[in-house]
């Protein structure tokens, strides 16, 4: 397979709001495919200091074509952010053929098992059996969902000028699978199964200003 490459953000304020913050990223990135269309699918994004707690402090970009890395790491929100000393961006560098795979996936079935989904779904039901009859059996869904770890990332879409949120699941894979992301640079749970690399903070060496 082609040589990858990847640059690292840090989020310099240490107590800063990470989900939030990697969202911001996400979204420029997204916006950066969708002006750039060969980019479109081919990036994706890591989370080195990912626990079950927090996303972490640190969100890195991985793509086959180093050009289309230097392209990314320029744009004119991240040079805001580095200038304002917020945050610290490293240079291009080339993944390491040795390196462990994950997958992180847009899991967006989460969403249904919260309070608000579940009372959506009820309200329908109950209007279903309103329409059709009080002797319309009411369906029966399975609500106790056992969910692995995750997280909630906000991003913005300037396509579609919406807001959403990504609920986001790490995955341990076996070995690489070609680069094939959704347009936020995640894997979800049908067809964009690409893989990233794991990397870690150590990888954090060079800086650029």
């Amino acid at each position: 397979m082609m040589k990858r490459y990847y640059f690292l953000i840090r989020y310099v304020p240490a107590q800063a709001d990470y989900e939030l913050l990697a969202g911001r990223c996400i979204s420029q990135m997204h916006l950066f495919m969708v002006n750039n269309r060969q980019a479109m699918n081919k990036i994706g994004v890591s989370f080195p200091d990912w626990s079950d707690t927090t996303v972490g402090q640190t969100i890195a970009f991985v793509a086959e074509d180093k050009e289309m890395m230097i392209g990314l790491s320029f744009q004119p929100y991240f040079s805001l952010m580095v200038n304002e000393g917020l945050f610290e961006i490293s240079s291009i560098c080339e993944v390491s053929d040795n390196a462990l795979e994950v997958r992180f996936i847009r899991n967006q079935t989460i969403g249904k098992s919260f309070l608000g989904s579940k009372k959506r779904r009820i309200k329908r039901s109950m209007a279903r059996a309103e329409l059709f009859g009080a002797g319309t059996s009411l369906p029966v869904t399975n609500e106790e969902r056992v969910i692995d770890s995750f997280h909630r990332i906000p991003v913005s879409s300037g396509s579609s000028a919406q807001d959403y949120i990504l609920f986001v699941q790490k995955e341990f894979i076996g070995e690489r699978v070609t680069a094939n992301f959704n347009s936020y640079g995640l894997a979800t749970n049908q067809e964009r199964k690409g893989t990233v690399p794991e990397l870690s903070f150590d990888h954090f060496s060079k800086v650029l200003f």
